[in-house]
């Protein structure tokens, strides 16, 4: 039996799915976007956003796409780029709708003809990578930063959004010629306790609550177990609404999260 009648909620609160409807506009979640926003509107090439495992990297690239219209931008996104160098521009292709070949130069042409197109169009070409720290293969790196050399004397015709964990700002570091080329960077970090409360507050609202479900005690062991991270968060409250329902609580209090937490070890 589902919990979310019990807490008076029309759907679960803290499913760790990333859905845009729960996008939590935290400060440094917000100045992420205002960057990643910025560096494409003014076609700066390469940005980059970082940030710890489980910090809301894939929720926070979904609500940048809502904001990426599509009479404007052609939207590429490759979501696992664990290829080898010869399958990854292909996905590149496919990923803009266009149909890849098995030869090299022909690809590269298809991309500039598409380039051009979006060009005469009024339109602006986005390649967003996600998981980019899975990149085993440097020469991956090396294509990105060749596609960067589709440009204009004025302008970038291509915009590269790289989104990973901290490891991929190491495997980086070691590639002088693609790092220089990154002109915008953000890095996520654990929420604070304020952070931590006002995130469970704000999603307990999307899905319907009408009142406070969690204690001052339950944010604060919610904050200490989680160590700030907004998919622990996620975790831990759901584990302690399916407990406080079947305890029939009214409220989830700290005893609850450490319930929820020991299940979780």
């Amino acid at each position: 039996m589902q919990y979310e009648a019990h807490w008076g909620l029309k759907e679960a609160p803290f499913d760790n799915v990333p859905d845009p409807r729960f996008y939590y506009p935290s400060v440094q979640h917000e100045e992420g976007l205002r960057r990643l926003l910025y560096g494409i509107e003014r076609r700066k090439g390469a940005i980059m956003l970082t940030g710890e495992i489980g910090c809301g990297k894939t929720l926070l690239s979904r609500t940048l796409i809502q904001h990426l219209q599509q009479e404007r931008y052609d939207l590429a996104v490759v979501a696992n780029p664990s290829f080898a160098v010869r399958d990854f521009l292909k996905e590149v292709l496919y990923q803009l709708g266009i149909n890849p070949s098995s030869d090299k130069l022909a690809s590269l042409h298809a991309l500039n003809d598409r380039l051009m197109e979006n060009l005469r169009n009024g339109k602006d070409t986005v390649l967003v990578v996600d998981e980019a720290q899975a990149i085993t293969d440097v020469q991956v790196f090396e294509e990105l930063r060749l596609l960067l050399n589709f440009q204009l004397n004025d302008r970038f015709l291509l915009t590269l959004v790289l989104l990973g964990q901290p490891e991929l700002r190491r495997k980086l570091s070691a590639l002088e010629q693609l790092t220089q080329r990154i002109a915008i960077r953000h890095h996520l970090i654990a929420f604070d306790l304020d952070a931590v409360e006002g995130y469970v507050d704000f999603r307990i609202q999307m899905a319907g609550a009408k009142r406070s479900l969690f204690t001052h005690d339950a944010i604060e062991a919610i904050h200490q177990a989680s160590e700030g991270i907004p998919r622990n968060v996620n975790t831990l409250c759901d584990l302690a609404l399916l407990i406080g329902f079947r305890e029939r609580q009214d409220r989830v209090g700290s005893d609850l999260i450490e319930k929820a937490f020991r299940e979780t070890q």
